[in-house]
């Protein structure tokens, strides 16, 4: 928007309003009426009246996307039905109270004295009172004219457009000129007074700050980790002059280059037509312009290459002080740690361990029984051995698993009683003693011989 004073503002459309405002005739007049004289008359409907009109001006200052407002702009948009809100007035005042407005005037005092004459120069304001009253401090302004900031929404523009440049190619640059970082900003800011008070706003946070050189304002934006811009110096003013030469030599060698196309045109319509000396005319001014072109070029070529060794200085500048910090760092994580103190941790480590190595080997030599010794150990060994290697020889003579059943399935085997099982089991035990009894008198004989030959 231009400016919210100067033309009229259409009614806000019927998504931006809320349910009830066609709906609920009764709760309309309500809303519409004036506020008492006191919140303490009724505070349950005073503060739902308040609650309603600050929650739409808000809202719709943000669907808009404007950051500036005032009362005779919002009766515009809220009117209905020919009636306009009576208690708009208080509701800005409440919104001011509270910090979700502010007065354009007092939020250009509030800025560093240094910007305020910058602020006050770019403003050519309608109408001349209010600019007259603003400077002069008159507090003589129309309710109806005085221009409101939503605090907010400006904030948030501040924060799009510084975010807008460090990620632009203009900020490999340490300054910008206004007209340029204008041209960037114009899908943020709409309108030159949106751009003056967003960088206003900038400014009052220490982001950006402005230097006016031979007419021209000269921007410069904090950069890398730094929250707080530093003042413009003699460095940044002769970049901003070397990056003026370079735009005005490319300009020039554009315009040259045209010109010397020109000439070389003029010569072939020259031969075209059978003149020779116009022709040769043409083709010495091409050949002038190509020279100046070739010496413009080299004096671009010693600007650019200026700029190049500032830019790397200033890269060289930002590692160093990376390294310097590093070295801080560093220095401070080893204030206590030595040599020695680390050479003695580490003998202290390996004796811990030797320590814990031996108490390992003497806890693994305890058996149930008391110790084992190593003779005992290879012994247990071997006889394992020996038991492994029977076992697998048992394994090997096993025969071969019977593919076809042990008795055929026609075969019907005979059934057995109990008494004859145990007739059976008798009879063996009565043999296996016989046998023990031959055997015990068998082992005998050889000990009797042996007593009569002794």
């Amino acid at each position: 928007m231009s400016s919210p004073e100067e033309a009229p503002v259409a009614p806000a459309a019927e998504g931006e309003l809320p349910p009830e405002w066609e709906t609920d005739e009764e709760r309309m007049a309500f809303l519409f009426s004036a506020f008492k004289q006191s919140r303490e008359v009724n505070a349950t409907e005073w503060d739902s009246k308040m609650l309603f009109w600050s929650e739409l001006v808000l809202k719709w200052g943000r669907r808009r996307g404007g950051v500036r407002t005032c009362l005779r702009e919002l009766q515009q948009a809220f009117e209905r039905r020919g009636s306009v809100p009576l208690g708009l007035g208080t509701v800005l005042r409440e919104l001011l109270r509270r910090g979700k407005l502010q007065r354009e005037s007092d939020f250009m005092t509030s800025v560093d004295s240094s910007w305020i004459s910058w602020g006050v120069g770019v403003f050519i304001l309608k109408p001349l009172k209010w600019t007259l009253s603003s400077v002069l401090g008159d507090s003589k302004v129309p309710e109806e004219e005085e221009i409101l900031i939503y605090v907010e929404l400006l904030q948030e523009k501040a924060e799009e457009v510084y975010h807008l440049y460090q990620n632009s190619t203009l900020s490999s640059h340490p300054v910008v000129g206004l007209s340029e970082l204008r041209s960037l900003c114009t899908s943020i800011c709409s309108d030159e007074r949106t751009f003056c008070l967003v960088l206003l706003q900038l400014q009052k946070e220490k982001r950006v700050t402005v230097l006016e050189q031979n007419g021209n304002k000269i921007m410069k934006f904090a950069r890398g980790l730094h929250t707080k811009v530093s003042p413009v110096n003699d460095v940044d003013i002769g970049v901003y002059q070397l990056m003026q030469s370079e735009q005005l030599l490319s300009q020039k060698v554009e315009s040259l280059a045209q010109e010397a196309e020109r000439c070389k045109e003029e010569a072939r319509s020259a031969c075209r037509a059978g003149k020779k000396q116009l022709a040769l005319r043409s083709l010495k001014s091409k050949r002038r312009t190509e020279r100046r072109i070739a010496e413009l070029h080299s004096k671009l070529d010693v600007v650019q290459g200026i700029l190049d060794r500032i830019y790397a200085s200033q890269t060289d500048q930002m590692v160093f002080n990376a390294y310097q910090a590093g070295v801080g760092a560093l220095k401070l994580s080893m204030k206590d740690v030595t040599v020695e103190k680390a050479e003695n941790l580490v003998d202290q480590i390996q004796e811990l361990c030797d320590t814990q190595d031996e108490v390992a080997q003497t806890l693994a030599g305890v058996g149930i029984n008391g110790l084992v010794s190593e003779a005992d150990a290879e012994e247990l060994e071997k006889e394992l051995d020996t038991l492994l290697l029977d076992s697998s020889k048992d394994l090997l003579d096993l025969p071969s698993v019977p593919q076809k059943p042990l008795f055929p399935s026609s075969v019907v085997l005979p059934s057995i009683s109990d008494a004859e099982l145990e007739a059976e089991l008798e009879k063996l035990t009565h043999s296996v003693g016989g046998l023990a009894l031959k055997t015990d008198s068998k082992a005998s004989e050889p000990k009797g011989a042996l007593e009569l030959h002794l």
